[in-house]
């Protein structure tokens, strides 16, 4: 059996919505508990050194290259790191409340934090990347995640009410320390990414999370300036944003993203997306999460099988994939009927 040879010039041509050669392999995430599943054994950091880094990552990208994927993902997460986190999982309030809250926030300690935490995972990755591999991602969060964070997703949507002039300045704020952060993960590491993705789920199954104009007005501003950097470099940016946001897709494309991932069928099935978008942007996924967990695998097999041939055909740039992540619950059997049938389209 040949060793499958990653290429990342195959998902890099979905960025520039184009066919690829063959038709490559996406997902957002792979969670580390059903990597650990597939592969039978606990996978985790066993000291501080480099080479503990350097071992984790070459188990990890390991995992995505036998799946023949011909890149992965890494995120370097924003909201992971800043003092206070944890109302984005709800439950509790952020740390911003009052306008005296976000004076006395200590923005400019979050760069010094993000680099420490993250730069030994980065230089890890460098080390072992095998060869026609590059990652995709780069600072993760998004900007509307970021301040559901920083202040909580029902406070936010009340101070735009009763402080709108606070409200508008976080999301500069915000703004301000994406460009910071990004700017220099793409001085020290553009090398490592075949192109640069935010996730923002801006989006439930029937609308927007804020009224579409809240979103243009102060979330979309903050996206171009992400956007501008990622494309003074040459590289291309992927935005991940699940939920129903048909109603402020194309705003979203006029800040020149690259490509779109996210796709429920219960929303709509990913017909809707080629047909609305594909002429202007590249797509990830088509295969619903649902598809994978409910079905055996005979069953998946068959499914993508049939999809994956008539969104390539019908496509030009796509890659195949959930339409969500793969998280620890997924069965391994599911995943193994999606892989199976992209090799054997790959075949035809």
């Amino acid at each position: 059996m040949i060793e499958f040879q990653p290429d990342y010039r195959q998902i890099e041509k979905v960025l520039y919505n184009q066919r690829p050669d063959r038709l490559p392999l996406y997902e957002h995430h792979i969670d580390l508990p059903f990597i650990e599943k597939v592969m039978g054994k606990k996978i985790g950091f066993e000291g501080g050194k480099s080479e503990d880094y350097e071992e984790y990552y070459r188990q990890i990208i390991g995992f995505w290259k036998e799946m023949t994927y011909d890149a992965f993902d890494y995120e370097a997460a924003i909201c992971d790191i800043i003092p206070g986190h944890g109302a984005i999982s709800g439950g509790m309030l952020g740390p911003i409340q009052t306008r005296d809250d976000f004076n006395k926030y200590p923005f400019d300690e979050i760069p010094k934090i993000f680099w420490e935490t993250y730069t030994p995972h980065l230089e890890a990755i460098r080390k072992v990347m095998p060869p026609g591999m590059k990652a995709f991602g780069g600072c993760g969060y998004g900007i509307f995640e970021t301040s559901e964070d920083l202040v909580g997703y029902e406070s936010l949507a009340v101070m735009q009410y009763i402080d709108p002039d606070l409200f508008a300045d976080i999301f500069v704020k915000i703004g301000d320390l994406f460009v910071a952060l990004w700017s220099e993960m793409i001085n020290r590491y553009d090398d490592l990414f075949v192109f640069f993705r935010m996730g923002d789920d801006l989006g439930f199954k029937t609308s927007t999370l804020l009224e579409p104009d809240t979103i243009r007005k102060h979330i979309l501003p903050q996206y171009e300036r992400v956007i501008h950097l990622v494309h003074q470099t040459d590289k291309k940016f992927l935005l991940h944003s699940c939920g129903n946001i048909f109603e402020i897709m194309e705003d979203i494309i006029a800040t020149g993203i690259d490509a779109k991932h996210s796709n429920e069928d219960e929303i709509a099935p990913f017909d809707k997306w080629i047909t609305n978008y594909n002429d202007r942007i590249g797509l990830f996924g088509g295969i619903d999460v649902n598809t994978l967990c409910l079905n055996p695998y005979d069953d998946v097999y068959r499914i993508v099988l049939e999809n994956g041939r008539k969104f390539r055909n019908i496509s030009k740039g796509y890659g195949l994939g959930s339409g969500n992540s793969i998280a620890g619950y997924v069965p391994v059997d599911g995943f193994m009927g999606m892989i199976d049938a992209v090799k054997k389209i790959r075949e035809d």
